[in-house]
């Protein structure tokens, strides 16, 4: 009798990611809420948007956080016009929109509280509004005037809001990691 047999083994494997864990980690984000106010007081409209972090933005933040480059935080916050904010804007280059100052000075810092569970929410940015203007959005820049800084963040209003002379303009921005 010729008894023959044929063995053969075979394995699979595979890795299934859990679906609520998320490989990645996005540059922190903004959040900016507005108010605005007439001369009188009372609230005309509120709104409020996440921004886009710029590409520029991502590269500061790895340069000076991980790199470990001599650096002070300085932030300032400007108010945009309408046109859309983009991933390759800079400070010097943002050829989809421009920036609005209907408001006298320079941009004003931004004053940062206590960091809890990767949040951190701001003082209220004020803005004296002096004269009639379309704010579609805002930035975040390390300069506090011109073009030479760098724009980490930008980002618009579903809808351009408008402002006038006496108005008061509050944002506050809060920067989270997700």
């Amino acid at each position: 009798m010729n008894e023959n047999s044929n063995v053969s083994d075979s394995v699979n494997a595979g890795a299934v990611m859990n679906p609520g864990f998320e490989s990645g980690l996005d540059a922190p984000k903004y959040t900016y809420k507005f108010e605005c106010f007439d001369a009188d007081g009372n609230l005309k409209w509120e709104d409020s948007f996440t921004n886009v972090v710029t590409t520029a933005g991502k590269t500061d933040l790895v340069d000076k956080y991980f790199k470990g480059s001599a650096y002070t935080a300085a932030w300032y916050l400007g108010l945009k016009g309408t046109g859309s904010a983009a991933a390759a804007d800079t400070l010097s280059s943002h050829g989809g929109w421009s920036e609005v100052t209907p408001y006298s000075g320079n941009r004003p810092a931004i004053t940062f509280g206590t960091t809890t569970n990767g949040s951190n929410t701001a003082t209220a940015v004020s803005f004296s509004i002096t004269g009639t203007a379309t704010v579609a959005g805002a930035f975040i820049a390390s300069a506090n005037t011109g073009t030479s800084g760098v724009l980490y963040s930008a980002g618009d209003f579903a809808v351009s809001r408008s402002v006038a002379n006496g108005d008061t303009l509050n944002v506050t921005p809060t920067v989270s990691v997700s």
